[in-house]
């Protein structure tokens, strides 16, 4: 199914076309510095306030409201879609997703289905419930894990540092791992699809972890399925934005592995960035998050600086470098909203 176009300077943006001031929304942008998302997540888990429609819709418009952004993202998990293939999924507190079941031997890649993904309905629900709520004010942006991201956190359990886990499979099994990866597009891929069926006008893929890979090794044992999941997502005619976190270093390749829009974290100046894939896709970044903990004539100075980096070139998305960090004093989230809605080249 393919989704009928819908006018907004966020999409616009994507298309890299013309737009009358730079669009803006945050990665996080529906998180723990809002004192109504507090209030929430007082009373519910991460996995209830993703299962209950009611709740992730209510928790994904509460940043439209307080901030006025150009997009809403969908509140979800990335990890998500690890449990209908047989994963068991839980958050601790201070440590983040764990599996209680990781993935380590053939066996165990083998028992993964990739037959219930209707069991993440939930997700589209939530997205029709916000849809209807914006009435076209804003577009939904919906979200999934990049296939190295995804089998990283299945086997190793949750985060790690090194990775040493993830890349002892990938080294000393390659079919393994291309068992793996395989599998995971087939289930993220109508993940996506489900989200654009259910009103989602654009979705982000996060490589959170990518940056721990060195370029030669992304080019072999990871873009493949980046590739293979964005090919099938933008068959359903939405706009895909790649991010990868650490991922400056091969941003060509990054570039190289698909996308509408190429998101740029701040470990790069976002004109270098986009230079170096020769303007070929719209571009999204890169505003290093503590910034926002500075006093307002230092954030200023550095928002007009990135701007001023991209120019007047159609296709740049205003966003920071990673998502909004949980302590970060929501009236300065709001004043570079009012920042980049003030600027003119």
């Amino acid at each position: 199914m393919r989704m009928a176009p819908m006018s907004s300077r966020f999409l616009d943006a994507c298309r890299r076309r013309p737009t009358d001031v730079r669009p803006v929304w945050f990665m996080r942008q529906a998180g723990r510095y809002l004192k109504p998302y507090r209030e929430i997540r007082a009373r519910h888990s991460i996995l209830e306030m993703c299962k209950r429609p009611d709740l992730a819709a209510a928790v994904t418009l509460q940043p439209i409201e307080i901030l006025d952004v150009d997009a809403a993202i969908i509140f979800a998990d990335l990890l998500l879609p690890v449990e209908p293939m047989g994963l068991r999924l839980r958050f601790v507190a201070g440590e983040g997703p764990v599996i209680d079941n990781p993935v380590q031997t053939a066996n165990d890649v083998d028992a993964l289905s990739t037959s219930n993904t209707d069991e993440l309905g939930y997700v589209g629900e939530a997205i029709q419930q916000v849809v209807r709520a914006l009435s076209g004010k804003v577009p939904v942006i919906g979200f999934a894990g990049a296939p190295f991201t995804m089998a990283s956190y299945m086997i190793e359990g949750g985060s790690s540092r090194t990775f040493v886990k993830t890349k002892q499979l990938m080294y000393s099994n390659e079919t393994l791992w291309r068992r793996l990866l395989g599998k995971i597009v087939d289930v993220v891929a109508p993940y996506a699809a489900s989200q654009v069926a259910a009103g989602a006008r654009a979705i982000q893929i996060f490589d959170s972890w990518v940056g721990a890979l060195a370029p030669d090794d992304y080019v072999r044992y990871a873009a493949p399925y980046s590739r293979a999941l964005i090919e099938r997502i933008r068959a359903t005619g939405v706009p895909v934005i790649h991010f990868g976190t650490g991922a400056s270093g091969f941003f060509r390749e990054l570039h190289a592995a698909g996308g509408d829009v190429l998101g740029v974290d701040w470990r790069i100046n976002i004109d270098q960035a986009w230079m170096d894939i020769s303007y070929r896709s719209a571009i999204q970044g890169n505003l290093d998050p503590t910034v926002l903990f500075g006093p307002l004539s230092e954030i200023r100075q550095h928002v007009t600086d990135l701007l001023k980096r991209t120019g007047t070139r159609p296709g740049h998305i205003f966003n920071l470098g990673h998502g909004i960090l949980p302590e970060t004093p929501v009236e300065n989230v709001r004043a570079t909203v009012e920042i980049v809605r003030e600027f003119r080249p």
